[in-house]
């Protein structure tokens, strides 16, 4: 892991595309701001853990459903 002291104001780039500036600072709370690509998902850390255990139990879920008796047309 790379560790950089950074103020606010100040910026540091990820590639060639990738810009995270601090915005604020308030006692331990830091806001940055991120420009990115439209294409570069950009997620909390949380929220991207919660969507990997959601894809896994997707995955883990029973493969015995019923086919649907559709008309052809």
């Amino acid at each position: 892991m790379l560790i950089l002291s950074r103020r606010r104001g100040e910026s540091l780039i990820i590639g060639d595309h990738i810009e995270v500036s601090v915005v604020e600072i308030k006692g331990d709370q830091v806001k940055l701001g991120i420009k990115a690509p439209l294409n570069v998902a950009v997620f909390r850390n949380e929220v991207f853990q919660a969507m990997q255990e959601e894809n896994r139990a997707a995955a883990a879920a029973p493969a015995d459903i019923p086919a649907l008796d559709l008309p052809v047309t």
